[in-house]
């Protein structure tokens, strides 16, 4: 098993700048919106159902996020939800695509650590535009030798990936908060996976951490991510 890394890839949302808390926040207004038309005790669930069910049309973001509000809005109000609502809907979508980013503890300085010595690859998924802006507006872009905006993280993703920003998968590392997006696949396609937790992970990108795999790591933040390095490398 090669165990000298020469490029690390980091996930961005909830990785990098804070993303799931303005989702929750807009869910929340978006449940205010609807309380006074119908009663619906599973309205997240009914929410995360349609989200699931749009994803091979919309991808990932805040877009399709809007979108499956909507369609939630107009599903469970049975065609009455009144169009006022859905202005507030729309409104708050575009709230949410021109929030400032808000960078997580520890970020800044591990990637001044790390951008001399690793050849460093951001792997997002999502909207392009949106991951465009907010990577713009973080300040982290000069840190990063390659930009890959993906519509999904597959193990051939990283396979693809790595080969061409790095040595290929068996000499990478993957950094992300989500197992089943950043870790599992990563370690799959032969890479290291390090899994960061955050305290909000939306319900999609949940699995079982690959505990028993050689190439698994769990970090409290980034900040321990140069010493792991150095424990590994």
């Amino acid at each position: 098993m090669p165990s000298s890394i020469t490029t690390i890839g980091f996930d961005a949302d909830d990785t990098l700048w804070q993303n799931e808390q303005f989702f929750r926040t807009s869910e929340k207004h978006f449940a205010d919106l609807l309380s006074p038309h119908v009663e619906i005790a599973d309205l997240s669930d009914r929410l995360l159902a349609i989200e699931k069910r749009n994803l091979d049309l919309y991808g990932f973001g805040i877009k399709g996020f809007t979108l499956s509000l909507i369609e939630t809005a107009v599903e469970v109000t049975e065609g009455q939800v009144p169009s006022s609502v859905i202005a507030e809907i729309l409104a708050a979508g575009r709230e949410m695509l021109r929030h400032p980013v808000e960078t997580l503890p520890h970020v800044q300085e591990t990637l001044e650590q790390l951008a001399d010595q690793y050849r460093l690859v951001l792997i997002t998924k999502g909207d392009l535009f949106d991951q465009e802006r907010k990577l713009a507006q973080s300040g982290l872009g000069d840190f990063f030798d390659a930009v890959e905006i993906v519509s999904n993280k597959d193990r051939a993703t990283y396979q693809r990936v790595f080969s061409r920003h790095g040595d290929g998968a068996e000499r990478a590392m993957m950094i992300g908060n989500s197992l089943k997006s950043d870790v599992v696949p990563a370690i799959e396609a032969g890479s290291w996976g390090i899994f960061v937790p955050h305290e909000l992970t939306w319900a999609l990108e949940h699995v079982d951490a690959p505990v028993a795999e050689p190439r698994f790591r769990e970090i409290g933040h980034l900040g321990e991510l140069v010493p792991l390095l150095a424990k590994i490398s």
